[in-house]
């Protein structure tokens, strides 16, 4: 006996994209239940267009420089290796200055580096951290 696909009677392929109605119903949802975080993503991957697999890997400092947020930001893709330059609008630079506050206020040592959309370590992650740099 065959397990059946799990995409079985599925569509598959390239969906249809957002309509601006379905993305201001998104993003009015998500000011709604507070979720500055998932706010600012989403405003940042409609402004950008980039694959998810690129916006996840974004830090703070390719969005902000000197304590504001840029009005334009340059990445390199992972897939391509091209660099890629989008304009921050307003919107979403609102949405990441709600988010940078929360962002610093969870203890991360070198914001520098460290990941803008990653959760903050819990003490289980640090814990699971130290043991792992100590065995030899």
């Amino acid at each position: 006996m065959q397990n059946a696909p799990w995409n079985k009677g599925r569509l598959t392929g390239q969906k249809r994209p957002l309509k601006p109605k379905d993305v201001w119903a998104i993003r009015v949802r998500l000011q709604l239940k507070r979720r500055a975080r998932d706010l600012a993503l989403f405003n940042l991957a409609i402004d950008s267009k980039l694959r998810g697999c690129d916006l996840v890997r974004l830090q703070v400092d390719d969005v902000c420089a000197g304590g504001r947020v840029r009005d334009r930001a340059t990445i390199i893709q992972k897939k391509t290796g091209r660099p890629v330059q989008f304009e921050i609008t307003e919107q979403t630079r609102a949405s990441i200055r709600a988010w940078l506050p929360r962002l610093h206020g969870s203890g991360a040592a070198t914001l520098r580096k460290r990941c803008i959309w990653a959760p903050p370590p819990t003490a289980v992650t640090a814990d699971k951290t130290r043991r792992s740099s100590s065995q030899p």
